[in-house]
Order: C-alpha cells, then structure tokens, then sequence
C-alpha cells in the first residue's frame, strides 16, 4: 500500500485524483499507490468545490481520464471518498451539499462531454462511445451511498438524493437520464412511492424521449434495472 494522504490543497487533489495515464489495471490498484485518508470533512469539500465547477478544473483531462477518476474517486474500489457521505463525524449540512452537488457535475459535465448512447443497452462499443459515458452512468450503481428510510440519520441525505436524481432526470442529455433512472431503480426497494412519482412525473414530460428510455424507465419504476 502506497502512502496514505490526509490532507492536499485543492488542485493538488485534483491531479491526485485524474492526472494518470489510463490502462489496466487502474493505476489505483497498485500495490504503491497513494491513498486518500484525508478527513471527511476535508472531502466533502474538495468533493463539493470540483462538482459545483467541474469545467474549468477538469478541462484539461481526457474523457477517458476522467472516467478512470470518477471511479476512483466515487467507487469504494478505489477510494473511500464517499464514504465521507455518512460519516456521521461531518456536521449534515457539508454532507448534503455535496450530494446536491451532483446536479451541477452532471448538468455542466456530462451532459457536455458524454456521448449519445444507451449504455444499458451497449454489448460491442461503437467507435464514437465515449469511456466517460460509464462513469455516467454507473454512478448510483458504484458509490457507496443507498436510501435507508429506516434511520432518521440518513432521512435527509435520502430527500436530496432522491431530488437530485429528479433534477438529473430533467437534464436534455440521454447519458445524464439513464443515469437518473438507473438510481432510482437501484432506490426503488427503499423508497417505492418517491421513485415512482418521480419517474411519473418525468414520463409526463418524455415526448422527446427514446423509445427504449421509456422503456427503462418503467422497469426503474418496478426495480427492474441492470
């Protein structure tokens, strides 16, 4: 295990976290790789400051790296920045303003970079499929962080979660609305009412939509998604 970070200016996290060659395996996977163990306050906000702002910070990183940072940096397989969610030593406030932050990193970035494909339905990439689009859209699937109505503590965090991903499911982008979808799938067992209406409310609206959106969007209503 490579050295352990408990604290980096802001930039300097930012390179830390998207400034490496992309290849198999990840560079995070090595055996000396260094480690975010900065404290969760620290986290949520650098986490919070690059997702308000992503464009100008991120600028100069490739699609593919920054796919291969997003899951570093929201999968608990490369890090455990996320976990600064529901970690109960940040005051709440912090933590739902990073969660609410996902709506701009969505709407300002992968709305803008991401490619025009149904990932869900994706065997064999065409040659025009960006790798970003994967971060996109197994972003609810891989983050450490789930609906629990049961505890009071997470009742908050849950409300802005389920109205980001509302927020998300309103962005004219194809790859940003699967996305939103695919959460809510993943939230319907905790949350049934919340999903459906949601999802309810944005088919009111989907006469644009694809097809096979439509589709998807009814099985996230059921639970139903890949």
């Amino acid at each position: 295990m490579g050295d352990g970070l408990e604290s980096l200016p802001f930039n300097e996290w930012v390179a830390h976290v998207f400034d490496h060659d992309v290849r198999e395996p990840s560079w995070y996977f090595d055996m000396d790789a260094p480690v975010w163990e900065g404290p969760a306050t620290l986290t949520l906000d650098h986490v919070t400051r690059l997702f308000k702002d992503p464009v100008d910070h991120l600028a100069r990183y490739s699609d593919a790296q920054l796919n291969q940072g997003f899951w570093y940096l929201v999968g608990e397989s490369g890090s455990t920045h996320m976990h600064a969610l529901s970690d109960l030593s940040a005051p709440l406030e912090p933590r739902i303003r990073c969660v609410r932050s996902f709506s701009p990193l969505f709407e300002q970035l992968f709305a803008v970079r991401c490619s025009s494909h149904s990932s869900h339905l994706i065997h064999v990439r065409p040659p025009d499929f960006n790798p970003l689009n994967f971060a996109c859209y197994m972003w609810w699937d891989i983050i450490p962080f789930a609906g629990d109505p049961a505890d009071p503590a997470h009742r908050d965090l849950d409300a802005a979660a389920l109205g980001v991903m509302e927020e998300i499911l309103s962005i004219e982008s194809l790859p940003c609305r699967e996305s939103a979808l695919h959460g809510l799938g993943h939230w319907q067992h905790a949350y049934p009412r919340a999903v459906e209406a949601i999802i309810d409310r944005a088919l009111t609206k989907s006469a644009a939509w694809p097809r096979e959106l439509k589709t998807y969007a009814l099985n996230a209503k059921s639970g139903c998604i890949l």
